[in-house]
């Protein structure tokens, strides 16, 4: 496995102008970027590539609203899903990303069947496009603290998505503090989202920032990814406590351990 900086989180105290240059100086090879729309897709694309740095992941974009935390779930919005959709495809071509996480949405206070429906129906109109153009779309089950109200909050719920369509270009995005947060048994989960992963994101769940691989059975779980079949990036979403390079050393043991390249 390789680290991917999220610039969305990891440089926050920087201006996106300096933030790919940073995590180049810090070692990254590989970026996240939660909403890369701001701009352009050629300039991330310039950007990424000026630094040497490849996007491992980004999110669909979301919108004021019932879509403040995607658009895939609600009922009625198919339209402004498939344009949203659509521009993500553009981002994904011009920087060479292959992974895209389908946000689903604030569901709170909808009809549940209905959100159920409008899920399905967006993402098989996602994955035909996503088999043309050769990428994964991911879905991430967000904890309910942080994210109230949204569509899934244990990966045990958006698997049965993934099991609906059995298809490779739709997989799970593991991330260990949602899961930990949601006290869950990481030991558990992992064993039952095996074969279902296919992006990893991580932070500490006290306050969200560097993760100690001390607590919350973290090292053990984060190491026995590879046994697991799971080869790729492991996403650093977290918001440092200081500067990121001077909280780096929390991956150390994972080096150790031959984890990560």
């Amino acid at each position: 496995m390789q680290l991917a900086a999220n610039l969305s989180w990891m440089y926050r105290d920087l201006e996106w102008d300096d933030r790919f240059e940073a995590a180049a100086r810090d070692g990254f090879e590989g970026v996240e970027i939660l909403l890369p729309y701001d701009e352009p897709a050629h300039w991330y694309a310039r950007m990424l590539q000026a630094h040497g740095l490849k996007l491992a992941l980004f999110n669909t974009n979301v919108s004021p609203g019932a879509g403040k935390l995607g658009l895939a779930a609600i009922p009625g919005a198919e339209d402004e899903f498939r344009r949203c959709f659509d521009r993500a495809r553009g981002v994904a071509q011009a920087t060479g990303c292959r992974r895209i996480h389908v946000m689903a949405g604030y569901v709170a206070g909808l009809d549940a069947p209905a959100c159920r429906a409008a899920l399905l129906r967006n993402l098989e109109h996602a994955l035909a496009l996503a088999l043309r153009d050769e990428l994964v779309l991911t879905l991430e089950a967000l904890n309910r603290a942080d994210m109230p109200g949204y569509c899934y909050h244990r990966p045990a719920q958006a698997i049965a998505i993934l099991q609906h369509f059995e298809s490779p270009h739709l997989r799970l995005q593991f991330d260990f503090y949602h899961c930990v947060k949601e006290a869950l048994d990481l030991p558990q989960e992992l064993q039952a989202a095996a074969g279902w992963i296919g992006h990893v994101q991580i932070a500490g769940a006290a306050g969200r920032h560097e993760p100690d691989l001390s607590r919350d059975g973290l090292l053990e779980a984060v190491a026995a990814l590879p046994e697991l079949g799971y080869d790729s990036w492991l996403g650093c979403e977290y918001q440092p406590l200081a500067r990121a390079a001077q909280g780096l050393a929390w991956c150390e043991p994972l080096r150790l351990r031959g984890v990560l390249q």
